[in-house]
């Protein structure tokens, strides 16, 4: 959810700054997801376990909001961890204080729906990138519609998030 100044200026009260390290956990899979972060400077990466492989499933950059939605607002067990990549400066809200906020304001809360929908189209080009487009493919996909993260996002993560090795990156790196 890129944030609006205008919009959020009454509730900046209720934010709490953190400054995180790289390669910091925010949430563990498995927790349960008690804050929402909105990335004032850095790049975070949501993963999950394979048998002991780290899969990377998204990446957020300055602008984004990231939480275990799902986590969140259910209270269930978080399916993935949160982790930084850089040092971060993140604006964090509770549960309780989102909750509010959205209570208090149809504006934000029309803002929350469209990043959640854009969440799930995203996840959505995603999974059927895996299904229809080969390594190469989502390799030329990624520099297209995210040159962004290639720039900045280490090369084993970007293996990861197109589901092959380092090794094999490397090599369809080397093609192009």
């Amino acid at each position: 959810m890129k944030q609006q100044p205008n919009n959020w200026d009454l509730f900046r009260p209720y934010f709490k700054e953190e400054k995180v390290s790289a390669r910091k956990i925010l949430l563990q899979e498995g927790k349960i997801s008690r804050k929402m972060y909105f990335i004032e400077k850095g790049c975070l990466r949501t993963w999950i376990n394979s048998d002991g492989k780290e899969i990377t499933t998204q990446f957020f950059f300055e602008g984004d909001s990231v939480s275990s939605i799902e986590s969140f607002r259910t209270n269930q067990p978080s399916l993935y961890s949160i982790e930084t990549i850089e040092p971060c400066v993140l604006q964090t809200l509770t549960q309780k204080e989102f909750q509010m906020i959205v209570e208090q304001s149809p504006e934000i809360k029309k803002q929350f729906e469209e990043h959640l929908f854009r969440r799930l189209f995203q996840a959505q080009q995603l999974f059927f990138s895996y299904l229809k487009n080969s390594p190469q493919q989502r390799y030329e996909e990624l520099i297209t519609r995210h040159p962004h993260i290639v720039q900045r996002v280490p090369q084993h993560y970007i293996a990861s998030y197109l589901g092959i090795t380092s090794v094999s990156l490397s090599r369809i790196r080397n093609r192009r």
